[in-house]
């Protein structure tokens, strides 16, 4: 079991090893609930400076860890910018290689991406690279940097209730209460799975909860669907739906790899699976033996198949002999099915906010 899985199993697992496993951390849970709590405190009073940046910012986040996203959102939010004659600049921290960093590259060829712990520094990096906005990927949490919005995605495939009280990291996924929506410009449902009852339900959970302890905070809801395939090596690109019924060797090392599986799953129920922590970086020994497991596989055609994030990553130590198993990645896309016309108000008035 992968570390991704494992923390999942014990955040919203109901067995008695998972109940004792959140009773140890209950109280680390507890001293990051004071120290997160108060850090906003200091914040919501002033107390804490907040800076100004050079350029206007939106910021996309969550209040979760992983899985929600963010990455192909602030990607979107970019490539809806500059459609509306932005000049718009990707702004991260940058995590383990930078791989969402590559990403962004190859969503948004003609976006500047910057990475750095400053997000301030990384904004007038940003205006020194002539653009006139900056979109915060992951920025939620970050309050050092004043921006005209925040918008906040919290993921419907994996939501499981968010109370008063939910349980925040360690012992949960929870980097801030659903509470914290109060600061946000719009809270954003998102969802992969494109036709499931148990997620529409979901859905409507998030929506309602986020009614119920918001207040005013508009609710849009967001699908994440899989876009056309590509080859890792090549650039070859191949229709979706060749996949259809089809052997599938899945492989992801994102937030929430069951969300991904599951699409995947929508295709074709002839599926193995490999999952990995969120940003692993893959060793050639590993790609070398992922590359032989689907060789190996019993029904021969296996088609392998992993996330645009690992693909970047994949592509240097992916073994390229003769006869071994092609990679193939797809994306996410982002469709709109509620509230866009909230989401493209916010968005003319961040474009409206840059310097003249």
């Amino acid at each position: 079991m992968s570390a991704a899985s494992a923390a999942a199993a014990v955040w919203a697992g109901d067995g008695p090893v998972a109940r004792a496993l959140r009773a140890a951390l209950a109280p680390a849970s507890g001293i990051y609930a004071v120290a997160s709590g108060l850090r906003g405190w200091g914040y919501d009073r002033g107390l804490l400076p907040v800076y100004d940046p050079s350029l206007p910012a939106v910021a996309v986040g969550n209040l979760t860890v992983g899985g929600t996203g963010k990455t192909p959102m602030a990607a979107w939010v970019a490539a809806a910018l500059a459609a509306r004659g932005a000049h718009p600049g990707l702004v991260l921290r940058g995590y383990r290689g930078d791989d969402e960093a590559r990403v962004h590259r190859i969503l948004n060829p003609d976006v500047p991406v910057v990475t750095g712990a400053d997000r301030r520094l990384g904004i007038d990096r940003a205006r020194a690279l002539g653009c006139d906005v900056a979109v915060l990927d992951d920025a939620f949490q970050h309050r050092r940097v004043r921006r005209v919005a925040d918008l906040v995605l919290v993921s419907a495939d994996a939501w499981t209730g968010g109370g008063a009280m939910p349980r925040l990291l360690p012992a949960g996924p929870w980097r801030e209460p659903l509470g914290a929506l109060r600061r946000a410009s719009v809270a954003i449902v998102t969802r992969k799975a494109a036709s499931d009852a148990a997620v529409d339900a979901a859905v409507d959970a998030v929506t309602q909860a986020v009614a119920r302890t918001a207040g005013d905070v508009p609710v849009a809801v967001a699908r994440l669907t899989l876009g056309e395939l590509r080859a890792v090596t090549g650039g070859e690109a191949r229709p979706l739906d060749s996949l259809r019924d089809t052997p599938v060797f899945a492989i992801a090392a994102v937030g929430d790899p069951g969300a991904f599986f599951a699409q995947v799953r929508a295709l074709t129920s002839r599926l193995r699976t490999a999952a990995f922590p969120d940003h692993h970086r893959f060793t050639a020994a590993e790609a070398a033996h992922l590359a032989r497991d689907a060789s190996r596989c019993e029904e021969a055609g296996t088609t392998v198949v992993c996330t645009l994030k690992d693909a970047v990553k994949l592509a240097a130590v992916w073994p390229r002999a003769a006869g071994g198993a092609a990679l193939w990645f797809v994306s996410q896309r982002v469709v709109f099915e509620r509230g866009i016309e909230t989401v493209d108000g916010i968005l003319d008035a961040v474009v409206r906010a840059r310097p003249h």
